[in-house]
């Protein structure tokens, strides 16, 4: 039996026993886990807040019972018939130490045949988020001791230079290509080197953004939370200065990363004429912010919207962060590590962003 921890209904994680995959199907692959982390929407789903994508055509909510975890890192323990195969094209062996995209697109839908962003995918499969686990084979999230991926899902080859408590942050890091859509932006908005750049919110995907425009040659980086030990960790791993966000002005970008209301307008604030604000926080619908759209073109603003990681920047991810390896402690981000049978411990530690940064559920 497989122990994964489930959640039943707003509030309610527990462990639960599992049969083993014994027959995958062909294509499909089964991860033994080694890690997992608890993200900022695994949070609102724990309370409830369960409303993703809003506003698209695949607006959902989550389905109880649910087996959380879609920033994964975990070893090759078989293939189904056929073969699946990793990023770089070459066949998955058993003992392959991989990251698995947390997302499976369909890939014939319209936005699939047109070449899109996999997250715009009508029929968007979401590993830990929107496949329930009462359906077999039942373990479709990370917070287990074994993860089960369907064929087709996008899987990447860890380089041996990352430990696992730092390769388990690539899909965070992916999502940080939003800075370079940033700089492909024309002038006076858009990102270059020498701007300044401002995190509203540096939990770990606040971290990831400053540590990224610190990377591509950002001026002055600040960050902005109500959290000391986060502002601690965002100024060891990024050189991040904290700062007020009442006070804070004329910034050339700011990334807002946090899903909470109020802080679009903070944003808004913020920027300099002209400025970019990317919105790359607000993945659950946690209500509306009045906004004037006359201050968009009276201030000549950009703004872009980031719905998640994009599955062709995991590989210039990985090698990203394996070249900085030594230069940035990127494991600094993480605070604490759980068995998966201490996850509710774990999730009540990571609800707790004053003595918590980014909390992993080990296999």
């Amino acid at each position: 039996m497989v122990q994964a921890a489930t959640l039943i209904a707003p509030y309610q994680l527990e462990v639960r026993e599992y049969p083993y995959p014994t027959e995958l199907e062909p294509g499909a692959v089964l991860l033994r886990m080694l890690a997992s982390g608890i993200c900022g929407t695994d949070k609102h789903t724990f309370r409830g807040e369960v409303e993703q994508y809003p506003g698209s055509e695949t607006q959902r909510g989550a389905t109880y019972p649910l087996i959380q975890g879609h920033e994964n890192v975990g070893i090759v323990e078989a293939v189904g018939e056929g073969g699946a195969f990793a990023g770089d094209g070459t066949p998955l062996e058993p003992g392959d130490r991989v990251v698995p995209a947390p997302n499976r697109a369909c890939g014939h839908c319209g936005p699939c045949q047109r070449g899109f962003p996999y997250v715009l995918c009508d029929n968007l499969d979401s590993y830990g988020n929107a496949l329930a686990a009462d359906v077999a084979p039942y373990l479709w999230g990370g917070w287990s001791q074994y993860l089960y991926l369907k064929p087709r899902t996008g899987i990447f080859r860890v380089p041996d230079s990352l430990p696992d408590e730092v390769a388990v942050l690539t899909e965070i890091f992916a999502v940080t290509h939003s800075l370079e859509r940033a700089a492909q932006v024309p002038r006076p908005s858009g990102f270059r080197p020498g701007d300044s750049v401002a995190v509203i919110g540096v939990g770990a995907l606040g971290q990831a953004h400053a540590i990224k425009a610190q990377l591509m040659g950002a001026g002055r980086v600040f960050a902005i939370d109500p959290s000391q030990k986060r502002l601690d960790v965002a100024a060891r791993v990024a050189g991040a200065e904290a700062a007020d966000a009442d006070e804070l002005r004329n910034v050339d970008l700011v990334v807002n990363a946090t899903g909470f209301p109020g802080s679009f307008g903070k944003a808004i604030k913020m920027v300099r004429d002209g400025g970019t604000i990317i919105e790359v926080g607000a993945f659950v619908n946690m209500g509306e912010e009045t906004f004037n759209p006359a201050v968009l073109c009276g201030r000549h603003l950009t703004f872009l919207g980031i719905a998640g990681e994009d599955l062709l920047v995991y590989e210039r991810t990985l090698a990203l962060m394996a070249r900085h390896a030594d230069s940035i402690p990127f494991a600094e981000m993480v605070s604490h590590r759980f068995d998966v049978a201490d996850a509710p411990a774990a999730m009540e530690t990571a609800l707790d962003a004053e003595r918590s940064a980014k909390v992993l559920i080990t296999g």
